[in-house]
């Protein structure tokens, strides 16, 4: 009798791991079975749900396992799991912090590099044959003395912000409350922030409070010379209103992991060679993802033993 159920896609080496250790049963698709002689033969046994932010576990779900206990989440960002549903039911939800920080730090920062340098857009530019023909590709921003705005300081925000320090930028911040102990200048709003700063990168955590929480005031704030970068979730950002704003040249580019409806990108999106478009690969390292999938079956065996979680959130 499994205990152990997967809600949507998960690493091959995760999902092997779950049907060897303790005969997981599979949703692919996230998603309640049509047939409902699952749920009546299995149900009533599953006492931990294992997802990724490809599988969404919503109050129906939780109704149909009685005996649901936790849901583990592969990954920091869990804003696919419906949190308030889970606690009003006494269901303890885990994610695996801290060990993609640096990661999803990395990713920021090259974010930054591409969008201000255009690299990707260089790259374009010599594997299509222009070089020759156009001779100068244009210029590009430096890096080096921007004003970078970071909304969301948590544990990924201030390792981006050491990492944007050694290229000589300047960083400001937004969060819902000050953070102790950091010397950078808090803005009060996302829109002061924007205002004040060249380059916006979004680090939050995703979920109902933060989602669209970068719309077209913010945009707008940040203006025709600004950048905005997001490595959080891509619900966070008025995607409409990026688009528009990327298209009508009221932003100056932005640097993408994340977006609203993945794995769909905006089709005006990819012909902007002002954009960066990366298919969310934050914590896409071969070190990461181990450490993330060890600390995901902790999570589990840890629950299943004594009832309680490694990494619980909130």
């Amino acid at each position: 009798m499994s205990k152990v159920l997967q809600v949507g896609p998960l690493m091959p080496a995760v999902a092997q791991a779950l049907r060897d250790d303790y005969d997981a049963h599979v949703l692919p698709d996230g998603v309640l079975p049509d047939d409902p002689a699952f749920l009546v033969e299995h149900g009533g046994e599953i006492t931990v749900v294992v997802t990724s932010g490809a599988g969404a576990v919503d109050a129906a779900l939780m109704d149909a396992l009685p005996n649901l206990g936790a849901i583990v989440n592969f990954g920091v960002g869990y804003d696919t799991i419906d949190v308030d549903a889970a606690r009003a039911r006494g269901i303890g939800v885990s994610n695996t912090p801290d060990v993609l920080n640096d990661a999803v730090a990395d990713t920021a920062v090259a974010l930054v590099l591409d969008t201000l340098r255009g690299f990707s857009a260089a790259d374009r530019f010599v594997r299509a044959g222009r070089w020759p023909v156009e001779r100068m590709f244009p210029l590009t921003r430096d890096v080096r003395g921007a004003r970078v705005g970071i909304l969301g300081l948590g544990r990924i925000g201030r390792a981006i912000a050491l990492r944007l320090l050694a290229f000589g930028c300047s960083i400001s911040y937004h969060n819902r409350r000050r953070v102790p102990d950091v010397e950078y200048p808090y803005a009060a709003s996302p829109v002061e922030l924007a205002a004040s700063v060249d380059v916006l990168v979004v680090a939050v955590t995703g979920g109902p409070s933060s989602t669209g929480l970068v719309d077209r005031a913010v945009l707008d704030a940040l203006g025709p010379e600004g950048y905005l970068v997001n490595v959080s979730r891509g619900r966070v950002v008025d995607e409409a209103e990026l688009v528009a704003a990327l298209v009508e040249g009221r932003l100056a580019g932005a640097g993408l992991d994340v977006y609203t409806d993945e794995p769909h990108v905006p089709k005006a999106l990819t012909g902007l060679d002002n954009v960066v478009l990366l298919p969310h690969v934050g914590s896409a390292t071969v070190q990461t993802r181990a450490a993330m999938a060890e600390l995901m079956l902790r999570n589990v065996a840890s629950f299943l033993k004594t009832g309680e979680l490694v990494t619980p959130v909130g």
